[in-house]
């Protein structure tokens, strides 16, 4: 008898043991699906509406599949072969009206008071002006006077299937938006070139970025965290590579990356007045060329024949640095060659123009002048 009760005690621990996982494994598979509830109080409201406004669906679907499927169980021509012949009745029509209009109403109501907080535009604590660019992101911290350009740093052999994928490809940058927790920060969403749209879940923000329009959005992070996101509106062939990576911190660590953001763009400028030899131009302009121009010019110069041009024996690179310095600052119009002036500082603008006419044999082809940053700056003051 002992052994019995000791069989059916083991049978139900089994069976809950079994039961909790499968409730759990469910669990997680619906949190995969579902809306996530965010890391902010209006994520969190987004997120109640979402599953009021999803539970009410349920329920009357629910209801209208019963009464069909019960309508075709009860009313087959077998069970009633003679059929009626009414033709309306006045009170159902006027309860299928009211009804769906109270539910809607009911709806509304939260729904409104929600948008209604999505679209607080007044300024917050801190503004951030979001610039987006095919294809990365600019960031203007607008009390600070911070700037820089965030773009995607996912290691190109990842992306070319040469080495596994890692746990955040596609979704890494090399410079991190960051904000302090518990204040109101403000976004100022434009674009520079085309149509793109910056999107945040956790913070639940989906801006539309539109050139020569200003679209604000805006969030309040209880606590430090890292965050992701990615351009959602299709903006040309590298829209996949344009992440959104967002640090929330306390805010003696936000003011020092602040101090310390300020401090590297003085330094950066003081690196105008320095004498820079080729060599030097030339192993700092390669970092900056695989981050900027190889998506379009490839590793090795070639271009893409009939899209991008190739640099590699180009004559302007050869032989032309003033138009091929006008090139970069300016941009190309109605070609895909954007102007750098704003993306790269007087150094980093001279070292990437040297690198490409140090390499690939250029060196060898050409007139073998470099660029330094004393000729950005010279250009830049003959443009005033």
């Amino acid at each position: 008898m002992t052994n019995v009760r000791s069989l059916i005690f083991s049978i139900k621990k089994q069976f809950t043991v079994i039961l909790f996982a499968l409730s759990n494994k469910a669990s997680a598979e619906w949190d995969d699906l579902n809306m996530t509830q965010g890391a902010t109080a209006i994520s969190r409201e987004v997120y109640d509406l979402h599953m009021l406004i999803f539970w009410i669906c349920v329920v009357i679907g629910v209801l209208v599949f019963g009464v069909m499927f019960y309508s075709m169980y009860a009313y087959t021509k077998k069970k009633n072969p003679v059929a009626a012949t009414f033709h309306e009745n006045t009170k159902v029509e006027l309860a299928w009206t009211i009804i769906p209009f109270l539910i809607l109403i009911a709806m509304a109501v939260p729904a409104s008071k929600t948008l209604q907080s999505i679209y607080n535009d007044e300024a917050g604590d801190i503004n951030i002006q979001v610039i987006g660019h095919q294809w990365k992101w600019q960031y203007r911290y607008l009390e600070d006077d911070v700037n820089f350009f965030a773009n995607l740093s996912t290691d190109l052999d990842e992306i070319y299937n040469k080495v596994p994928k890692g746990e955040n490809y596609l979704q890494e940058v090399d410079e991190i938006v960051v904000i302090p927790v518990g204040k109101k920060v403000r976004f100022l969403i434009t674009a520079n070139d085309v149509i793109h749209s910056w999107w945040v879940p956790a913070f639940a923000i989906k801006q539309d970025a539109i050139p020569g329009f200003i679209n604000t959005a805006w969030t309040i992070v209880d606590e430090p965290g890292l965050f992701r996101g990615k351009c959602t509106e299709l903006c040309g062939k590298n829209h996949g590579f344009m992440p959104i990576v967002v640090k929330a911190v306390e805010q003696d660590e936000y003011d020092l990356w602040i101090k310390e953001k300020q401090a590297g763009a003085i330094a950066l400028a003081e690196l105008t007045e320095k004498d820079w030899t080729a060599a030097e131009l030339v192993e700092r302009g390669e970092s900056l060329y695989i981050k900027n121009c190889v998506a379009c010019h490839g590793p090795n110069g070639a271009g893409v024949t009939g899209i991008f041009p190739a640099l590699a024996g180009s004559d302007i690179v050869l032989n032309n640095k003033t138009r091929q310095i006008e090139i970069l600052m300016e941009g190309v119009q109605g070609a895909a060659m954007q102007s750098y002036a704003e993306q790269l500082a007087e150094v980093d603008m001279a070292a990437v123009i040297t690198y490409t006419r140090r390499s690939w044999g250029n060196a060898e082809k050409g007139d073998g002048e470099i660029v330094v940053p004393k000729d950005i700056v010279e250009y830049k003051k003959a443009k005033i």
